[in-house]
C-alpha cells in the first residue's frame, strides 16, 4: 500500500514513515503543502496523512483542493489542535479522519488500515478471503486451507495488494509503486522474482493456483484457473 505523508516536523515525520515502513508500507514524504498537493494530484495513492499547520499550503486547503479536483483520496488530518470544533471543521474540509498529536503509532496503524478497508469496500473486519486463502491484515498472518502460511513483510504486502485487488489484473508498473519505494524500472526482474517466491508459498502443493499471470498485462488473484 502506498502512502502520501504531508508534515513538516520532520522529527514527526521520520516516526511515522519508519513505523509505516516496517508495517509494509511505501512511503512518500514532502513538508510543503503545495508540493503535497502536486504530488497528490498527479501520482496515486492508497490513503494520505495530511498535518493541518503547514508552508506553502495549510493541510485543509490542501483537503479542499483535492475534492474540488474530485480526487477521492483517503484523507487521515494530523493536528495538534483538539477542539470539536477544529475535528469538525477537518471532516467538512473533506477529512474523512482525525488525528490529534501525540499519539500511539499502534493507533495510527488501525486507523490507516481501516481507513484503506472502507476505501477499497472491505468490510470492517481485519480478514481478506480469496477462496481457501484467508489473510489477517492487522496480525499479518496469512493461512490456506486452514495451513499456516510464514511470509516475510513484503511478501505479505506484496499478498495483501493482489488480495485487495482481487479479479482485477495489476500491472508490475502498480505493483511496483504499490509495494516497493520506488517508481517502476523497466530492466528489473524484481516483481517476477518475488510474484515466483510467493507461488511458492501460496500455490505450491494445492489443487488449484491463485496467483496467475496475464501475459502483457500483469498479475491476478483469484480462485479460478480461467
Amino acid at each position: 500500500m502506498r502512502l502520501l505523508l504531508i508534515e513538516d516536523d520532520l522529527k514527526i515525520a521520520g516516526f511515522i514513515s519508519k513505523g509505516l515502513k516496517e508495517a509494509g508500507f511505501v512511503i512518500e514524504h514532502t513538508d510543503n503543502g503545495k508540493t503535497g498537493l502536486q504530488m497528490a494530484l498527479t501520482s496515486t495513492y492508497d490513503a494520505a496523512l495530511i498535518d493541518i499547520m503547514l508552508p506553502g499550503l495549510d493541510g485543509l486547503s490542501v483537503i479542499e483542493q483535492l475534492r474540488q479536483q474530485k480526487i477521492k483520496l483517503p484523507v487521515i488530518i494530523l493536528s495538534a489542535k483538539r477542539s470539536i470544533d477544529d475535528r469538525v471543521e477537518g471532516l467538512y474540509a473533506g477529512g474523512d479522519d482525525y488525528l490529534t498529536k501525540p499519539f500511539a503509532f499502534s493507533e495510527l496503524l488501525a486507523r490507516v488500515q481501516a481507513l484503506i478497508r472502507r476505501a477499497g469496500g472491505t468490510p470492517e473486519s481485519t480478514m481478506i478471503e480469496v477462496g481457501d486463502l484467508s489473510i489477517d491484515v492487522r496480525k499479518h498472518t496469512v493461512s490456506r486451507a486452514g495451513k499456516k502460511i510464514a511470509l516475510q513483510p513484503r511478501e505479505f504486502s506484496l499478498l495483501e495488494y493482489l488480495a485487495r485487488n482481487a479479479g482485477r489484473v495489476v500491472s508490475k508498473t502498480m505493483i511496483m509503486e504499490h509495494v516497493w519505494d520506488y517508481h517502476f524500472d523497466p530492466q528489473t526482474n524484481v516483481v517476477e522474482s518475488r510474484i515466483s517466491r510467493l507461488r511458492d508459498k501460496i500455490d505450491k502443493g494445492f489443487d488449484t493456483y491463485l496467483i496467475h499471470t496475464v501475459r502483457g498485462f500483469g498479475y491476478v488473484l483469484k480462485e479460478d484457473n480461467g
